[in-house]
């Protein structure tokens, strides 16, 4: 991402979400809100460009002068909108499910275009929610809101920060986040983009800022999708396409081994999803052409 533009990948995942919640049954995250924040003539713009993309998302399935919603259809599903959405379903149904159990603050790392506190006011009024994420993607963000005519519940915080500057435990407590209290974390569609360094620092970060028994939530790519000979086809093209929009992809984490590099940095692994796992889980029966992404996992951890 350019220091001077929002984030594409934030962008382009928030349209993901609308089209599917728009276009989909049964769908597989409901993002109602998302729409909204998309100017008709972007939306246009977008279905245009995104749909002329599926000649080499899925170069298979192209025919040359098909119909552009079919297009657009198309190159949705093979440019991981299946991360997006499966993700985004996993980790608020587990936030869901703890807030009965005391979560009383929620951060989303990483926060692009995220329509939780809006979408889910009953939810959103009883947790401080803490939405974090560059300045110029949170002013993006916040213009959207604006222009949408949304209202900003009182218990969302936008906080920015530049992690390349910013220590992520000064940025939270400057924003009245309380350590004392459980939380739950959401980093999605982040650790791709970082250096194995950096993403082990910030999960120290969590674990160092948070109250004993907080959740993090989080997806990563499996080191083969970083290897040519083992990587598939559509994790290439992924890769090449998020590269070349100038948001390169650099790391991915050995599954096996993610359990000991939790524990390093003050972590206890919870659950872990494999590619296979999403798949039974969230695409098992569909026949759109929806199905999980290769290389891609989840993880679950709680503080030590």
């Amino acid at each position: 991402m350019s220091e001077s533009t929002p984030s594409v990948t934030a962008l382009i995942s928030a349209f993901t979400r609308a089209h599917h919640a728009r276009n989909d049954t049964p769908r597989i995250f409901d993002d109602s809100l998302a729409a909204q924040l998309f100017a008709p003539e972007e939306w246009g713009t977008l279905s245009q460009h995104l749909g002329s993309a599926v000649a080499f998302f899925a170069p298979e399935e192209w025919v040359p002068g098909m119909d552009p919603s079919v297009a657009l259809a198309r190159s949705m599903r093979a440019l991981g909108a299946s991360i997006t959405l499966s993700r985004a379903r996993y980790t608020e149904s587990l936030l869901l499910a703890s807030l009965p159990q005391g979560i009383s603050q929620y951060v989303i790392l990483g926060a692009g275009l995220d329509t939780f506190a809006f979408r889910c006011p009953e939810s959103a009024s009883h947790v401080m929610v803490f939405s974090v994420d560059h300045p110029v993607t949170q002013a993006d963000m916040r213009r959207r809101v604006a222009r949408a005519g949304w209202t900003v519940p009182s218990l969302l915080r936008f906080v920015p920060i530049d992690f390349s500057r910013d220590a992520l435990e000064d940025v939270l407590r400057e924003a009245g986040f309380d350590s004392r209290v459980p939380s739950f974390f959401s980093w999605l569609g982040v650790t791709y983009y970082l250096s194995r360094d950096s993403v082990l620092r910030t999960l120290r970060s969590i674990a160092t800022v948070a109250a004993r028994g907080s959740t993090v939530v989080f997806d990563h790519l499996d080191t083969d999708a970083f290897v040519p000979e083992r990587a598939s086809a559509r994790a290439q093209r992924l890769l090449a396409a998020v590269r070349q929009a100038g948001e390169p992809m650099r790391t991915g984490l050995d599954a096996a081994e993610l359990p000991a590099l939790l524990r390093a940095v003050g972590l206890t692994a919870r659950e872990q999803l494999t590619p296979a796992d999403i798949q039974e889980r969230y695409f098992a029966g569909r026949t759109d052409g929806y199905r999980a992404f290769d290389h891609c996992h989840f993880a679950a951890a709680v503080v030590a």
